[in-house]
C-alpha cells in the first residue's frame, strides 16, 4: 500500500517519533513493506514514519543507487526500529540532499563522515553498526525525521531566508510532484 508523503510544515514532522514496542505493532513488517513501496514510488532512497504520519521510531532505507559511487551500498535495504545514534564522527563533509516531504528543494547540507547506530530489524532483532560514508548519511538523515528534525534545520539562516518563500508554497500544496502527497495548509473541500 502506498501513502501519501506529508508535506513540509505539518506538525508530526517536527514532533519526538515514540518508541515502537514489539507487541505493541503486530503489522510492523507490512508497514515496512509499505514504506518502501511509498518510498520507490516517489523515486527516494530513505522514508521515515513520521513522513507518513505516523509519530514512530521507524525509517527504511533503500541506498542501492548509490552503489556506482560506493559499491559496498550494492543491495544495502535496511529496516530500523527504536534506532538511537550512539557516536558520530569523523569530517564533516558536504552533499547535496533533498527530502521527499520537502520537493524541489535540495541543499549542500554538512554532515558527520560515520555514526554508530543500536537498532532492530523488522524481527526484532537487535543490532550496534557502524554505517560510513553515503549509507551513514542517508541515515543520519532519515533518524534527523524520527527527532523532529529537517535537513532544512542545517542550513544557514541566510540560506533559509531565500527558500522560506518555497517550503511555504510547499505547505500550501503549490507544488509539482509525481506522488501523492497531504498539504497541511489546503483545506479540506475546497
Amino acid at each position: 500500500m502506498k501513502y501519501p508523503i506529508i508535506a513540509y510544515g505539518d506538525p508530526v514532522l517536527r514532533r519526538k517519533a515514540g518508541a515502537i514496542e514489539p507487541d505493541e505493532y503486530p503489522n510492523i513488517k507490512q508497514l515496512a513493506e509499505d514504506m518502501f513501496e511509498t518510498m520507490y514510488a516517489a523515486r527516494g532512497v530513505g522514508l521515515a514514519a513520521p513522513q507518513i504520519g505516523l509519530s514512530m521510531r521507524l525509517f527504511v532505507i533503500d541506498a542501492t543507487p548509490f552503489a556506482d559511487d560506493e559499491p559496498e551500498l550494492e543491495n544495502f535495504k535496511k529496516v530500523f526500529i527504536n534506532a538511537t545514534i550512539l557516536e558520530e564522527n569523523g569530517e564533516e563533509w558536504a552533499f547535496n540532499e533533498g527530502c521527499l516531504s520537502i520537493p524541489d528543494i535540495r541543499e549542500d547540507v554538512y554532515r558527520k563522515a560515520t555514526v554508530r547506530l543500536s537498532y532492530y530489524d523488522e524481527n526484532w532483532k537487535h543490532y550496534e553498526e557502524t554505517f560510513k560514508g553515503l549509507a551513514a548519511r542517508v541515515i543520519q538523515h532519515e533518524y534527523d525525521h524520527i527527532d523532529g528534525k529537517l535537513f532544512t534545520d542545517k542550513l544557514s539562516p541566510l540560506r533559509r531566508r531565500l527558500i522560506e518563500k518555497k517550503l511555504t508554497d510547499i505547505s500550501k500544496g503549490i507544488v509539482d510532484v509525481e506522488y501523492r502527497m497531504k498539504f497541511p495548509a489546503v483545506k479540506k473541500g475546497r
